[in-house]
């Protein structure tokens, strides 16, 4: 869990940090995000196409545990640079999307820069997922938490031009995310070296093929969803700046125990891919059903948070009466959904763990695309509902995705025969 926070506290210190610039450079922190963090989610989605194959594998076979690692290693560095040059020519495009003029070229640079940390994001996660795989989930969550110091100290002297540093606001943040994501991969293949020790470049197709084909959908259910998220946030940006600044502060704040609910879920695939492996059926539905036990009770937690503190939390990001104000409801309507959003979450991690891709795919494309973001403009645009109205749909796909996955764990797992 501290681990996958890890990846959303760079955003989070980066979104708290530019806030006290103003308002503008918060909604283009925002703007930007919502394509860089589609494919930086698609990219681990894809990364953990590794996890379950080495969870299942006999710990004592180290030749093919290498194996696994090295064409894992090609595929998501490949990807990585794709994705590089993806999100460097959709930069040149931001000002068709409808948003404010100032937000979208305070953005450019920004998306320009933050870019480049996709290339050691997408090797640290080849690292991070072998080593999950083999049970090993404290140096990844070392080297998150050592990055994340480092990310907060680089945002001051960069964003704020301190020490001698020139004032590079926006921008500055972005090349901490950078310089701190290059250092998260030198530390996870230092402490991880003696798992990878005998390490050679030898690669084989029939694994590749197996990596995409569970590793590929997996990274799509994060696209369809946080892809609606994405969708959801242009679509406040027509509403305005202050609009736009409130929900990347709700949605910064939800997506700390997303993050944390999708550790619980990284978990789950371990244990249900180590019972596959033993062939424990018994244990394998009691991995299952503890986790969906365990993120609902954390969720409701987090939902408690969000609302007995929404006006303390919102006032760490901005000093803006209005948009701590929209912000603070939003939270509320975040509350509501914190149980559905864990639940799904995790769904998709004891899926992943029966290596059931396919199908949980097709559900969150349902879920997120054909109900919340149709939702997302009927109540917010037509029934002038405004932002509020887009999280309320929000709500209602991410209930549908979650009873969806449920369900199908539980037939999943009558079905098996070992």
């Amino acid at each position: 869990m501290v681990g996958q926070i890890g990846h959303i506290m760079v955003t989070v210190a980066d979104t708290m940090m530019v806030g006290q610039l103003g308002v503008i450079p918060l909604a283009a922190s925002t703007f930007a995000g919502t394509f860089y963090h589609i494919l930086m989610l698609f990219g681990i989605g894809v990364s953990y196409g590794l996890t379950p194959l080495v969870a299942a594998t006999d710990l004592q076979d180290k030749p093919k545990l290498l194996k696994l690692l090295q064409n894992s290693l090609l595929v998501n560095s490949v990807l990585g640079l794709l994705m590089f040059g993806l999100v460097i020519s959709i930069s040149s495009f931001l000002g068709y999307f409808g948003q404010e003029e100032q937000v979208a070229i305070s953005a450019k640079p920004y998306l320009q820069v933050i870019c480049f940390s996709l290339i050691p994001l997408m090797l640290f996660q080849t690292f991070r997922q072998f080593s999950e795989g083999l049970s090993d989930t404290f140096n990844p969550m070392v080297v998150s938490i050592l990055a994340n110091l480092l990310n907060v100290g680089l945002n001051y002297l960069f964003i704020f031009g301190k020490w001698g540093f020139p004032e590079m606001g926006l921008v500055g943040a972005g090349y901490a995310t950078v310089i701190s994501r290059v250092v998260m991969v030198v530390l996870m293949m230092g402490l991880s070296r003696d798992k990878w020790k005998g390490f050679q470049m030898r690669f084989e197709q029939l694994l590749i093929k197996r990596m995409i084909k569970i590793g590929v959908p997996s990274g799509m259910q994060y696209v369809f969803e946080i892809g609606a998220f994405a969708m959801a946030a242009i679509m406040v940006g027509w509403l305005g700046a202050e609009s736009l600044a409130a929900h990347q502060i709700a949605l910064n704040l939800a997506a700390v125990s997303y993050m944390a609910a999708t550790g619980i879920a990284s978990a789950s695939t371990i244990r249900i891919g180590n019972q596959m492996g033993l062939k424990d059926l018994k244990t394998l539905k009691t991995a299952g059903n503890t986790s969906f036990v365990l993120v609902a009770g954390f969720m409701a937690f987090c939902g408690l948070i969000f609302i007995f503190f929404r006006f303390q939390l919102t006032d760490l990001y901005i000093d803006n009466e209005k948009v701590q104000s929209l912000a603070a409801t939003l939270l509320v309507i975040a509350a509501a959904f914190q149980i559905s959003d864990g639940l799904q979450a995790v769904g998709l991690g004891v899926l992943r763990g029966l290596t059931d891709v396919k199908v949980p795919t097709l559900v969150t494309f349902f879920a997120y695309w054909m109900v919340a973001i149709p939702g997302s403009y009927l109540l917010g645009f037509t029934l002038q509902l405004g932002v509020r109205g887009v999280w309320y749909a929000l709500l209602v796909g991410l209930s549908i995705a979650a009873v969806l996955h449920f369900m199908r764990f539980q037939n999943k797992v009558k079905k098996i025969r070992f």
